[in-house]
Order: C-alpha cells, then structure tokens, then sequence
C-alpha cells in the first residue's frame, strides 16, 4: 500500500467516528419509540445519547490529529449531530413527559405534546445551518447542540433515582429555554480551543481525561444518578457563563 492510499484511508478515520456517532442516535430513537415509557429503556436511550457526544468530540480530535479535516466531514457532522443531539433526545423527552399532553378543540384533540417536542429539532437544525454557513473561530453563537441534547439525555439518567417532585412544567420550561439557547446569539465559549492554546496537547488532554475519570469514579462509588448529575451541574456552569458574559456586554453597552 502506498503512501497517498494509506492518507486517503487515514482521511476516513474521523468520519467513522461521525458515522458511529449518528448511529447511536439512530439507536436511542429507536429505543425510546419502543420503550413505552419504560424506565429502563429510556435510560439507555440516554445513555447512547451520551456515548455519541464523546464520539462526536472524538471525530473532531481524531480529524485534528490527523490533518484530515474535509467539506464532506465537515457536512457529514452537521447531519449526524442532527440526528444524535436534535431528533433523538426530543423523542427521549417526548416519550417521557410529552406523549399524552393533548389539548381538546371543539371535537378535535390538538397533540400539544408532539409540537412543544418539536421545538427542539427545529433549533438544533437552525443552529447546524447558522454554523455551516457562518462561524467564529473563537466561540460559538448559541449553545452548542451537544450540550443541549446532553442536558435533554441527562434528566431520566437523574429524575428516576433521585426522590424529588418536580412537576413536568417545569421540564418542559427546561425544554423550550434550552432549544431557544441553542438559536440564540448569546457566545459561547469553546473548550476545546481554550484547553489547547493555555495548555500544550498533552496536558490537554490530560485535564479531558481527568475530567472522564472523575466521572467514572463517580458512577462506579455512588452510581448513576450522582455521575450525571456532577455532569449536569457542570453543564448548567457553562449555560451561566454565556449569559453572565452577556449580561456583562449589556452593562458596558447601556454604561456608554
């Protein structure tokens, strides 16, 4: 095998990782449709949701690595993301607190249920386009849709095992902020370029994988619920940054 075959095969390696990660969301649809609102089912629902957010930072560092960053990979994430954080956790929370809320008019039974779910697909998709078209190289305009999807992923991995009434207004409330933070224009902060240019890629790589350890360690003395919910408590650290350094920005606009 010469060396431009072995680069062309290299140049697919990133986009196996994107295929995988489209396939687990593919999966967790599945899953839940089938769950019937089975407790156990949604929870591996979940959990491949959360398998394809590492996989799909795995598709970006691996096409780093490698210099095989390419246009095709680069729409071929924009669909499986769709897929993974867009349509399969808004049927994840469709199936958990959404799929009996119906609203009757005159004789018609209007499924409020499936348009609130919605919501979620369309500003996953909005956001993908928003990205492709126009990006900075610094930040992100909106919350990232992984993180949204994981914070959607995240809830019957918690909600099952810890005794709180929460009543489900308030996830769905959750549901609706979290997609319109993804439309937003509200800058985000991305990690991974913050992590790489304070730190060499070694080190980097060492507080990512520090990070994961944690979370095992976690799962593994406390189990499910606490591993994701350190998890949730860190994401919902990241969704304050954006809107304090907005709030920030608004300040010194109204002090001038």
């Amino acid at each position: 095998m010469d060396l431009n075959s072995t680069k062309k095969m290299l140049k697919w390696v990133p986009n196996l990782f994107t295929i995988g990660n489209l396939l687990l969301g593919f999966y967790s649809i599945i899953l839940s449709l089938r769950s019937d609102a089975n407790q156990a089912m949604l929870k591996i629902s979940a959990i491949l949701i959360f398998l394809s957010v590492i996989f799909d930072g795995l598709d970006g560092f691996m096409a780093r690595i490698l210099d095989a960053k390419s246009e095709l990979g680069g729409q071929l994430d924009s669909l499986a993301d769709l897929v993974t954080f867009g349509i399969a956790p808004s049927t994840l929370f469709f199936m958990m607190f959404l799929n009996d809320l119906n609203v009757k008019l005159f004789s018609f039974q209007i499924p409020l249920g499936m348009i609130l779910a919605s919501f979620f697909p369309a500003s996953v998709a909005y956001r993908l386009a928003r990205f492709n078209v126009s990006h900075s190289e610094d930040s992100f305009d909106g919350l990232p849709s992984p993180i949204g999807g994981l914070v959607i992923a995240l809830l019957p991995m918690i909600i099952y095992e810890i005794p709180l009434v929460i009543p489900n207004i308030i996830y769905i409330i959750l549901y609706i902020f979290i997609s319109y933070l993804m439309v937003s224009t509200i800058k985000y902060s991305k990690i991974q370029v913050s992590l790489f240019r304070r730190f060499s890629l070694l080190r980097g790589l060492i507080l990512i994988f520090s990070f994961l350890a944690l979370i095992i360690f976690l799962y593994i003395r406390f189990g499910l619920e606490i591993s994701a919910f350190a998890i949730l408590v860190v994401i919902f650290l990241y969704i304050i940054s954006g809107i304090i350094t907005l709030l920030i920005h608004l300040i010194q606009i109204f002090k001038l």
